[in-house]
């Protein structure tokens, strides 16, 4: 299956796992609950799906690579102590606590999260010595002499024989102890994971006209040669501040991430032409409504790769817009919350303090994305800034508490506005866009490319869900009728 259906197997075998009864204890028993074992290609996404399906289930998170551990420090070291049994003293070997176990107790001290998920990677590739203690973990939730705590969910990962020489198989009775779910790689769900991750736009317009550069892996004369979503990712981040900085990357720095020449050397070839593409066609200007018959003329004889990257262009620009929109409506939002709770209690710097309180607690249980981490930490900032001013201006006592609000909801007027004007800004170059798309395309593949984006990206969707745009509504009714009938035509092809 692919990377979102296990995420949505995962998500709900948690939420099973830890449903409780009326008497507070799991529904189905520790003893039942039985691992997953996430097996799959290198680099497809299984670490971050369980850092997304923590925050999701609003429990912790430890993730282990166990290759990196040695029996010592997943067992514990071993040390005497003298015990008596029918009269008689013996020395024992016991076992200090186990590192991982430890770090499970070290999380829930520093989360006040009971619950969570213990997640191992790589566990079929662990060393001989190594590998019996994971297959008691496996089947008895234990590493040595101590049990995994309740609560506490065991996921692992693994990659096939084919990825890697040192893979162990395992045998029948772990496998019938646990549930395993083979992921592959699949593009067409990275992509919605990609727009929301912000991969540069250059990558996502390439792979729209090279689907099978996604992923790769093929063994030459001289050695494996691969490319890997990980690889994608890591590679936008590299270009998004190398585009800050004023910097390059040419093909060999391409081919430090993707390590397959011949797609490495393709790539960094487009991205130049991206560059240009970008500057001959005049994004900025587009989105702004302007543009000339000598551009509709270039893009009338342009190749279907570039008139393809043109439209990526646009959609990678659109999706900064649509983000800053919905960034700006969850600032706003979230602040207006507080703010309401600020009217009842009538104590602004108490409510600065719990806001502070909890993004503290969200950060230290790892439950923000970089995203939210940033939007909780400008409310706290925002909520502090309202309080110097009401410091300044002498309004914090009580009897000055109508006065004090209004002055605070007068700031809080101007946050509106600037999220306003980032609804306003993203719905303009969205209109733009589609008038650009008419005169260039008209009513062709081109527009159904552009339609299809718009209904992949997770931020165009939030964005069209609340905002209007009649074009969009026109193409994306007439695109959903053409699917219907591909269906039909289908199944009556079938049944033929």
């Amino acid at each position: 299956m692919n990377i979102k259906r296990a995420k949505k197997e995962i998500q709900d075998s948690v939420t099973a796992y830890l449903k409780k009864d009326s008497y507070g204890e799991y529904m189905i028993p520790s003893i039942r609950q039985r691992p997953i074992l996430l097996m799959g290609p290198p680099g497809i996404g299984k670490t971050q799906i369980m850092e997304q399906v923590a925050r999701h289930c609003g429990i912790a998170l430890v993730s282990y690579t166990i290759t990196h551990h040695t029996r010592q420090s997943a067992v514990g070291l071993p040390f005497i102590r003298e015990k008596t049994y029918g009269e008689k003293t013996y020395s024992v070997t016991e076992y200090t606590m186990s590192e991982i176990i430890s770090s499970v107790y070290e999380k829930m001290e520093e989360t006040g999260l009971k619950e969570g998920i213990l997640f191992i990677d790589e566990i079929n590739c662990v060393s001989e010595t190594l590998a019996p203690t994971m297959l008691q973990f496996l089947q008895c939730k234990t590493f040595g002499n101590q049990k995994v705590p309740e609560g506490w969910i065991i996921v692992a990962a693994g990659n096939p024989p084919e990825y890697n020489k040192s893979v162990r198989e395992f045998d029948v009775v772990t496998l019938d102890r646990i549930r395993r779910i083979d992921v592959e790689e699949n593009y067409e769900v990275w992509r919605e994971y990609a727009y929301r991750a912000g991969i540069h736009p250059a990558i996502l317009s390439y792979l729209e006209i090279r689907k099978d550069c996604f992923y790769r892996m093929e063994t030459t004369v001289d050695g494996r040669t691969f490319v890997t979503a990980r690889g994608w990712e890591d590679l936008s981040e590299l270009l998004k501040v190398y585009e800050a900085i004023g910097k390059k990357a040419d093909r060999e720095v391409v081919h430090q991430y993707l390590q397959h020449w011949k797609i490495a050397k393709d790539f960094a070839n487009y991205l130049e032409l991206f560059h240009k593409y970008k500057k001959d066609y005049g994004l900025e200007k587009i989105l702004e409504g302007h543009y000339g018959k000598d551009t509709l003329d270039k893009l009338k004889f342009a190749s279907f790769d570039e008139r393809l990257s043109v439209v990526g262009m646009l959609i990678g620009k659109l999706s900064e817009l649509f983000q800053a929109s919905y960034l700006a409506d969850q600032y706003v939002t979230r602040l207006f919350g507080w703010l309401k709770k600020y009217k009842v209690q009538g104590n602004l710097a108490d409510i600065k303090e719990e806001a502070e309180k909890e993004y503290e607690k969200l950060r230290r249980a790892g439950q923000l994305t970089k995203e939210a981490d940033h939007m909780l930490r400008k409310v706290a900032d925002t909520l502090e800034r309202y309080v110097v001013i009401l410091k300044e201006e002498h309004l914090e006592q009580d009897e000055q508490k109508d006065e004090a609000f209004e002055r605070v909801r007068a700031e809080f007027a101007k946050e509106a506005d600037k999220r306003q004007q980032a609804v306003d800004a993203a719905g303009e170059a969205l209109d733009h866009a589609f008038d650009f798309m008419e005169d260039a395309f008209g009513d062709s593949q081109e527009m159904v490319c552009f339609v299809t984006e718009l209904n992949t990206n997770y931020y165009s969707i939030q964005y069209l869900k609340e905002n209007d745009c009649d074009k969009y509504f026109k193409y994306n009714k007439g695109l959903l009728f053409d699917e219907r009938r591909e269906k039909i035509l289908e199944e009556l092809e079938e049944m033929s």
